[in-house]
């Protein structure tokens, strides 16, 4: 992959993340936290939708070549998600807190974006 093509799908990752920002704030989330990273992974936000915590993944494509968006979350991801949450939980004494995960899948076509959330997309993944 090219670096000019690394750069456009960075550029195409920090839209879709400032895209889905607007879009949960508007569903009732309170954004927490923007690109958590710790030594276990790193999650695009934590939020809060009334009494649950909510670890979202901003998948963003410009064309469903490759299959949907939301299809990029494979278990991979949904394991170094995992274990970022747990540490995130952890660091804050947040272990009793209710928690789901969540996807914003993000489709840039002709008639500008189509976002869809997908309210607890997996469950905790640890191995």
């Amino acid at each position: 992959m090219g670096e000019t093509r690394v750069m456009e799908k960075k550029e195409l990752g920090k839209k879709g993340e400032a895209i889905a920002l607007q879009f949960l704030k508007k569903k009732g989330y309170r954004i927490l936290e923007k690109n958590y990273m710790c030594k276990l992974g790193e999650i695009d936000l934590i939020a809060q939708e009334k009494d649950t915590l909510a670890f979202v993944e901003v998948k963003t494509r410009r064309s469903t070549t490759f299959g949907p968006p939301q299809m990029a979350v494979g278990q991979k991801k949904q394991e170094q998600m995992s274990k970022a949450a747990l540490h995130f939980l952890k660091e804050r004494r947040l272990e009793e807190a209710k928690a789901r995960f969540d996807v914003v899948a993000i489709l840039f076509g002709p008639q500008g974006a189509e976002i869809e959330l997908i309210r607890n997309a997996f469950d905790l993944q640890y191995r």
